[in-house]
């Protein structure tokens, strides 16, 4: 079954009924349902570079000037999208009961010995990114690392012109920081 791009903009924002929710989960996805949901993205996005996935709500791997970088809807630029995005996020740590209490009131709070919240925001436009719940001292987890590569050729059929070695960058840049302290 194939679905208008119209439709498809009201499933994304949460505009259908349950049913008609249920109905489009039911059914095969069509052929062209990647196409046109990056359609979506990219028109509501104020940049020009292309998306090449998304990441989550607010962040996408797009192309810019021949690499694959991760940018945020307002446009703020991460970086390398082999590199984990949160390294260049703004980070808040719940890690005392005053600071999970705002969030956990009462006795559902985590106990701030064993774990800690960390929220991820956007430098350039303070958006909510990801919360992580993790034990105390764990580094910061890296979500998603997409072979970008292998999904345009394998799954699309479309292989990209530019192609990138597969590797997570992360260690590089914590490594820098070690020199400089």
């Amino acid at each position: 079954m194939e679905y208008s791009k119209e439709e498809l903009k009201d499933l994304y924002d949460g505009r259908l009924t349950w049913e008609r929710v249920k109905q489009i989960m039911s059914h095969p996805k069509d052929d062209d349902r990647f196409d046109k949901y990056i359609d979506i993205l990219q028109e509501r996005v104020p940049w020009p570079e292309r998306i090449l996935l998304p990441l989550n709500e607010h962040l996408y791997v797009v192309e810019k000037d021949g690499q694959r970088i991760v940018k945020c809807d307002c446009g703020y630029e991460f970086g390398d999208y082999r590199r984990n995005w949160k390294l260049s996020a703004l980070i808040f740590a719940r890690d005392d009961y005053d600071k999970l209490h705002e969030v956990f009131p009462g006795g559902r709070s985590p106990n701030p010995q064993f774990c800690e919240v960390r929220e991820f925001y956007c430098p350039g436009c303070a958006s909510l990114l990801k919360v992580e719940s993790v034990p105390v001292g764990c580094p910061i987890v890296f979500d998603f690392l997409p072979d970008i590569d292998a999904f345009y050729r394998d799954w699309l059929g479309r292989p990209l012109a530019q192609q990138a070695d597969l590797m997570d960058l992360s260690y590089d840049t914590t490594a820098q920081w070690a020199r400089k302290a």
